[in-house]
C-alpha cells in the first residue's frame, strides 16, 4: 500500500461512493489516498480545522473522514499518515470521533487514545423548520460518539555535564 496525496474532489467521490453512513466532507486542510499495487485508490482520508469552535485552537487538527474498501490495515495506515503529517507542519494534537459502536481498532493501531464518550444529539438545527436541509449534516443519524485523540509528546531534553 502506498499513501499518496488527493484533491478534495477525489476524497469526496470516494466517500460518496464507499462510506457507509457519512456524507463527504465540505472542507479540509489537506486529503491522502491510500492505493495498492495496482495503484487502485482504496482508501482516503481528510484533515481540517476542528469542527468543535472550542477546540480550534489553530494546533489542533481533526480527521474528518477516513473511507475504505475493507483492505487490512489500510485505516491505520491513513491515520498514521495524517498524524504524520499534521506534526511536520507543527500541529500538536490531533482529534477524531467514531460512532460508539465502532471498536477503534484502527485509531488504536495508530497511537490515538480514547478521550471522551459523547451522547447522541439532534443537532443545531433540530427544532428549525426553515433549517431542515441543514440538519444532520455530517450523516451520522444522531448516535453516540466517541472523541480519539493522539498528542505530540514532550521533548525530553538532557542535561550536558
Amino acid at each position: 500500500m502506498q499513501i499518496s496525496p488527493i484533491t478534495l474532489k477525489v476524497a469526496k467521490e470516494f466517500v460518496a461512493k464507499h462510506h457507509r453512513h457519512n456524507k463527504p466532507p465540505t472542507g479540509h486542510k489537506f486529503s491522502i489516498g491510500l492505493k495498492n499495487a495496482d495503484g487502485e485508490l482504496i482508501g482516503v482520508a481528510t484533515a481540517g480545522r476542528p469542527v468543535a469552535r472550542h477546540l480550534d485552537d489553530g494546533l489542533t487538527l481533526e480527521v474528518n473522514r477516513t473511507c475504505t474498501t475493507g483492505e487490512r490495515n489500510a485505516n491505520s495506515a491513513l491515520y498514521g499518515a495524517i498524524w504524520r503529517a499534521a506534526k511536520a507542519m507543527g500541529y500538536q494534537r490531533c482529534i477524531t470521533y467514531t460512532q460508539d459502536d465502532e471498536s477503534g481498532a484502527s485509531l488504536r493501531a495508530a497511537g490515538f487514545v480514547r478521550v471522551k464518550e459523547l451522547p447522541a444529539r439532534p443537532g443545531w438545527a433540530a427544532s428549525s423548520v426553515a433549517l431542515k436541509d441543514k440538519r444532520d449534516p455530517v450523516g451520522n443519524g444522531g448516535v453516540p460518539r466517541v472523541m480519539w485523540e493522539i498528542r505530540r509528546t514532550a521533548d525530553i531534553k538532557v542535561k550536558e555535564s
